[in-house]
């Protein structure tokens, strides 16, 4: 899969340096994936989630969260929120 809008998690990563490490190795994953379907994701990554048409993926260990929107027939992951949980829980991103 291709990842779009990385600069976003890179943003995300330069405040929260715990972060760089986990996301990085969440995008050497999902650039490997050849997903074609929502259960693809989860057998990559098993807490993924599917919310209101988003993946939501944990990462480091559900300190943070990604929001992306796959579209599988073209090969493409949308970024479009990395969070803190606490940030995800007030569930800003949903809007």
């Amino acid at each position: 899969m291709q990842v779009i809008h990385w600069g976003r998690a890179r943003q995300f990563y330069k405040k929260h340096r715990l972060a760089e490490a986990p996301l990085k190795q969440w995008r050497t994953v999902v650039l490997a994936a050849d997903w074609k379907t929502f259960p693809d994701v989860r057998e990559t990554f098993n807490t993924a989630d599917w919310v209101d048409g988003k993946i939501v993926f944990d990462i480091k260990g559900n300190d943070y969260r990604l929001v992306a929107i796959a579209n599988f027939k073209n090969g493409k992951l949308y970024i479009r929120h990395v969070m803190t949980h606490q940030e995800y829980d007030e569930s800003s991103w949903k809007n």
